[in-house]
């Protein structure tokens, strides 16, 4: 094998892997940002600590888990399980952080971020992940699913604040769990 094969093999190998890696720290992205909105629903909001899982399943699910959880929030009952459209929405959630996770390891990877660097840039891309998906992502998914207000409104409806919060939280758990990757720059 010439030395131009074996290094454009070494490029493709190391791209994988970044995809993979990149897959896995969104995923854990999501986790982080999922138990802040569940905290957050079961606290200040007072809708229930379940409920951001039943509003995100509501992209294919019906709503009505969603705002029975809600209303059982607001008289005071913070956990309302439905186990069903508790994993779809979970199950939701954790993709698309593994699509933002890829490709944010991506980015990482071409502009060979490290350290604090990485970490600033995860809060930066949390907040643009917030504005693309308030704006663009949630209602293009509302329209494709025929979900309705629930997703196209669902920064409003979570508050803008949190919302945002949530995002960034996203942003450097991802940046986080790619930091390891990014010392032998495989990431």
């Amino acid at each position: 094998m010439s030395s131009t094969t074996s290094t454009q093999v070494e490029i493709k190998a190391g791209f994988g892997r970044t995809l993979i890696v990149g897959a896995v720290a969104g995923v854990i992205g999501s986790l982080v940002m999922a138990m802040f909105a569940m905290m957050a629903a079961a606290t200040y909001q007072h809708t229930g600590f379940f409920t951001p899982l039943y509003h995100i399943g509501s992209l294919l699910l019906d709503p009505s888990t969603m705002m029975a959880s809600m209303e059982q929030g607001m008289a005071g009952s913070n956990f309302y399980f439905v186990f069903g459209p508790a994993v779809v929405g979970a199950l939701i959630h954790m993709m698309v952080g593994a699509m933002y996770g890829v490709l944010f390891a991506v980015i990482v990877r071409m502009a060979k971020l490290r350290g604090m660097m990485l970490l600033l840039a995860g809060m930066i891309y949390g907040a643009v992940v917030f504005a693309v998906s308030a704006w663009v992502g949630l209602p293009l998914a509302a329209t494709i699913f025929s979900a309705g207000d629930p997703i196209t409104n669902m920064a409003s409806m979570v508050g803008y604040p949190t919302f945002l919060v949530e995002h960034i939280m996203f942003g450097v758990a991802t940046a986080f769990a790619l930091l390891p990757f990014t010392r032998n720059r495989s990431a």
